[in-house]
């Protein structure tokens, strides 16, 4: 038995227009094939489909059975054509964001309310993890994009796990010091200002981003003293409000107003904290397209 689904439609539509005439004037095609694949189809079937005579034309009990099977089977492969479509345009889904913490004070959180508005069928996790992890997660496709700062990881590394990576916002490091420090009356400072003061950092063994940190201090000029380390950004800034020291944090985090914190712009030669997004190279994933054309609409770094 050979049925497609063409000839179903054929079907519904004489079914239901209960003419030949006007059912091939339905479907833009003349009336001879359209009355073979119905000929067509009550051969394969075994069965007759329609009752001719030359007063009335109606379905058979067969008929009828067939236009309710039809008209449900039709509606329900358009219905799954139109799911494949909207699948592959990135509009239905779920997509799992990887973030560094600093980087929701930043333009993460307008981005993914963008995302969300313009593709509403999408669900969307956000997972906070270190630069390390995140990289993992990709590679273990827990993830299917990662935001982390700098540094950026080596081309080499990248291509060995079939990931791309992009600079995302361009974003400077400040100095975070309480609100009564001498260098907070400061309009500006030199990153060697901060020699003497003790520093508060995240994990050094935890990610490359404080340690990138502490890198630019000494290409600056100065071994930083470390005072206490801590695994999140929001606990580095309870400290240094409480006047324990001093902190090199992305310039978006000034956004938050923390109490008893102020941030101090670099002058010159700032530490970079830009954001970057990594992704798979290998799954053409629609969803992860779409999310990238909010990111950068024009195509090209945003």
């Amino acid at each position: 038995m050979s049925i497609d689904l063409k000839q179903l439609k054929y079907f519904l539509a004489v079914a239901e227009e209960k003419s030949f005439s006007r059912a091939a004037e339905r479907l833009h095609i003349s009336q001879p094939p359209l009355s073979q694949q119905i000929m067509k189809l009550e051969s394969e079937l075994g069965v007759r489909l329609f009752a001719r005579t030359t007063r009335s034309f109606e379905l058979t009990v067969a008929g009828k059975a067939l236009m309710a099977e039809a008209s449900d089977l039709l509606g329900r492969m358009r219905m799954t054509i139109d799911t494949i479509r909207q699948i592959d345009r990135g509009e239905v889904g779920r997509l799992r964001v990887g973030i560094v913490g600093s980087a929701m004070w930043g333009p993460i959180p307008s981005l993914l309310e963008r995302f969300q508005s313009e593709f509403p069928k999408v669900t969307w996790t956000i997972h906070e993890l270190g630069p390390d992890e995140q990289f993992e997660a990709l590679r273990s496709k827990q993830i299917d994009v990662g935001f982390w700062r700098e540094p950026r990881l080596e081309e080499d590394e990248l291509k060995a796990a079939h990931l791309h990576q992009e600079l995302c916002f361009r974003e400077s490091v400040c100095v975070a010091v309480h609100k009564h420090h001498a260098l907070a009356r400061r309009e500006a400072i030199d990153l060697v200002d901060i020699a003497n003061e003790p520093m508060l950092t995240l994990h050094l063994s935890q990610s490359a981003e404080p340690r990138y940190l502490v890198q630019c201090c000494i290409n600056a000029g100065f071994q930083p003293t470390i005072f206490q380390e801590a695994a999140e950004p929001q606990t580095l800034l309870a400290m240094v409000g409480a006047g324990l020291g001093v902190a090199l944090m992305p310039e978006t985090t000034s956004r938050i107003g923390w109490p008893g914190v102020v941030f101090v712009p670099i002058r010159a030669n700032a530490p970079s904290a830009n954001l970057y997004i990594a992704y798979t190279s290998q799954d053409d994933a629609p969803v992860v397209r779409a999310f990238l054309k909010i990111l950068k609409p024009d195509g090209g770094t945003p």
